[in-house]
C-alpha cells in the first residue's frame, strides 16, 4: 500500500506512523458513518461520535406570507388586449425525442383559426401548422375554445418564433428546441410541484424563471381550482393558465397530474375524473405507446423521463403497469443515460402529511426502479421539501421482517418538491426522529433545478423562497447510476482517450 494520501489532487508523503494513524482514523470515521446510515445505532449516539447529523431537518422558520390566492383583478392574471386574443399559451413536448412541440391556447369570443405560424427568424413565419379545437362544461361554467396544435419536424437546438391569433389581436412568442439526443448533451430542468396561484406561487415562478432552466418537470397539482365551487372552478383554471403563461409560452412544461386535478364533485354533478385537466393539458402519450395521457414517457437531450399517474390503477396487469414494464425495456442508457421518474404522491416521505400514501405504488414499482437503476424520482403532494439517500425496501414482505429501508447503491434518490406555494399552506410537521433514509427536509416554498452536465454528473439545487429572495439551500452532485459502474467508467475513459489520440495519429 503506498504511504501517501491525495489531498485536493496533490500527493502528500507521510511518515509510516502518521500514515497508519490517519488511515485508521479515516477508516473508523467511515465505519461510524456507515453504521449510522444503516441504523445500527441511534441518531443521538451518532451525533456524539460524528458531531453534526447526516440527517438534516432544517431549523429555518419562514416568515408568514399570506397563503391565499391572488385576487382575480390582479395584474398577475391580466387578460391580453384585443378581440378574441389568444391567452393561456403553453408548450409541451410533442413527440418522443424532442423534435416536436404541442402549442395550446384559449380564445374566448369565438373559435378563431386553430393554426400556428412559425419560423426561425423573428417576425418571419414561413411555416404553418394546423391544430384542433375543443371545449367543455363544468357545472354551469363553459370553457373558452381550447386549441392544441402539433408542430413536428423541428430541428434540434434551434430557436423558433411563432404567432397565434388574428390581426391586431395576434400574439408572438418563441421557444428553443433541445439538443440532439446524446449521452453527453447538457441540459437544465426545473422541477416544480403543487404550485397554485398565491403570492408564494408567484415568488416560486419568478425565481424559477431567473434560474436558466430550459424545461419544467411539473409533478402535479396545478391550479387548485378544485378548492372552489360551482362556476369558480373553471374561472380559476383560466386565471392559472394566464398566471403561468409568462413561462409556459416560451418553454415546455412536462405535465403530470395530481389529486387536485381529479375534481370528483358529485354534488355539482361532476363525476368524470380529470375532466378539466385532460381538456386543457395535452401530453404526447401516443408517442410512447401509452393508452392514456396521464402516463407517458419522453426523451430530451440526455434524459429519459417517465411520467406516472398516482391516481390511476397501477397494480399488475393494469394498463399503466403493462406500459411501464414495456417502457423500462426501451430505455437505452447509452443514448439517454439519465433516467428520471415523475409522480405526484411520494413513495418515501417522513412528513406527517400524506404519510404512507405512496406505499402501494412503492410496493408495485420500487423493485423496477432499483433493477433499472433509476437516477432520481421527483414527487410533490407533500407541501414541503425532502430529499432521501439512495435507499430501497425491496426485500420487505409479510414474512421477511425486513421492513426498514436500507442503503442501496442501485436505488434512486427520492425528492419531494411539493412546495410551489399553493393556498393550503406548508406541511410543517415532520416525523421525529428523522428516519435514516432522509437526508434533508424543510417546510418552505421553493423550486428545484437539475443541471445535467454530461453522462456521469448532474448538479442539483433546491432553492428556498426566503421572504421573496431565492436562496440555494440544498445542493449536491448527482452521479449517474448507469455510468457509475467501474466497468463503464473504464469504457468511458477508453472512449475519451481514443477520441483524443485518433486526431493526433491521423494528423
Amino acid at each position: 500500500m503506498p504511504r501517501h494520501l491525495s489531498i485536493t489532487g496533490a500527493n502528500v508523503r507521510l511518515p509510516p506512523p502518521l500514515f497508519l494513524f490517519l488511515s485508521s482514523t479515516i477508516f473508523v470515521a467511515l465505519y461510524l458513518h456507515f453504521i449510522c446510515y444503516k441504523g445500527v445505532i441511534d441518531q443521538q449516539s451518532c451525533q456524539s461520535f460524528l458531531g453534526p447529523s447526516p440527517w438534516i431537518t432544517s431549523t429555518f422558520i419562514r416568515s408568514e406570507w399570506p397563503s391565499v390566492d391572488i385576487p382575480l383583478d390582479n395584474e398577475a392574471f391580466v387578460v391580453p388586449k384585443g378581440y378574441n386574443a389568444p391567452q393561456q399559451v403553453r408548450i409541451t413536448q410533442g413527440d418522443y425525442d424532442g423534435k416536436a412541440v404541442i402549442i395550446s391556447w384559449v380564445t374566448t369570443d369565438e373559435p378563431g383559426p386553430s393554426k400556428v405560424q412559425y419560423g426561425t427568424s423573428e417576425s418571419k413565419y414561413d411555416l404553418t401548422a394546423k391544430g384542433s379545437t375543443t371545449n367543455y362544461t363544468f357545472y354551469k361554467y363553459k370553457s373558452g375554445y381550447i386549441h392544441h396544435c402539433l408542430i413536428d419536424g423541428l430541428q434540434y437546438d434551434t430557436k423558433y418564433y411563432y404567432k397565434i391569433g388574428q390581426g391586431d389581436s395576434s400574439r408572438e412568442f418563441w421557444f428553443q428546441t433541445p439538443p440532439k439526443i446524446h449521452p453527453d448533451a447538457s441540459y437544465k430542468f426545473g422541477i416544480i410541484g403543487d404550485l397554485g396561484q398565491t403570492y408564494n406561487s408567484l415568488s416560486t415562478l419568478e425565481h424559477y424563471m431567473q434560474s436558466g432552466g430550459q424545461t419544467v418537470l411539473f409533478v402535479g397539482d396545478l391550479s387548485y381550482a378544485d378548492r372552489y365551487e360551482y362556476n369558480d372552478v373553471g374561472l380559476r383554471w383560466d386565471t392559472w393558465g394566464r398566471f403561468v403563461e409568462r413561462s409556459t409560452a416560451y418553454q415546455p412544461w412536462i405535465w403530470s397530474a395530481g389529486n387536485h386535478e381529479i375534481e370528483y364533485m358529485p354534488y355539482m354533478g361532476e363525476v368524470l375524473p380529470f375532466k378539466s385537466y385532460l381538456h386543457r393539458y395535452t401530453t404526447p402519450y401516443l408517442a410512447s405507446n401509452s393508452s392514456n395521457p396521464l402516463w407517458y414517457a419522453i426523451r430530451r437531450a440526455s434524459a429519459h423521463i417517465i411520467v406516472l399517474s398516482s391516481y390511476s390503477s397501477f397494480v399488475k396487469y393494469t394498463p399503466q403497469w403493462v406500459w411501464l414494464y414495456q417502457e423500462f425495456k426501451k430505455v437505452d442508457r447509452e443514448e439517454t443515460p439519465w433516467l428520471i421518474v415523475l409522480m405526484h404522491a411520494p413513495i418515501y416521505n417522513s412528513n406527517e402529511a400524506h404519510y404512507m400514501e405512496g406505499e402501494s405504488m412503492r410496493a408495485e414499482f420500487e423493485s423496477w426502479f432499483v433493477h433499472y437503476k433509476v437516477d432520481v424520482v421527483f414527487a410533490g403532494h407533500v407541501h414541503a421539501y425532502e430529499r432521501s439517500y439512495r435507499i430501497s425496501n425491496i426485500h420487505y414482505n409479510v414474512t421477511s421482517g425486513e421492513r426498514y429501508p436500507v442503503p442501496d447503491k442501485s436505488a434512486p434518490v427520492y425528492i419531494t418538491v411539493g412546495d410551489g406555494g399553493n393556498q393550503e399552506g406548508l406541511a410543517g410537521r415532520f416525523i421525529d426522529p428523522q428516519p435514516n433514509y432522509s437526508a434533508f427536509r424543510e417546510a418552505s416554498y421553493g423550486h428545484s433545478t437539475l443541471e445535467i452536465k454530461n453522462r456521469t454528473h448532474a448538479f442539483y439545487h433546491w432553492n428556498r423562497n426566503d421572504d421573496g429572495k431565492k436562496v440555494a439551500t440544498d445542493s449536491f452532485i448527482l452521479h449517474n447510476q448507469y455510468w457509475g459502474s467501474k466497468m463503464r467508467r473504464r469504457k468511458l475513459k477508453k472512449h475519451y482517450l481514443r477520441s483524443f489520440v485518433d486526431p493526433i495519429t491521423n494528423y
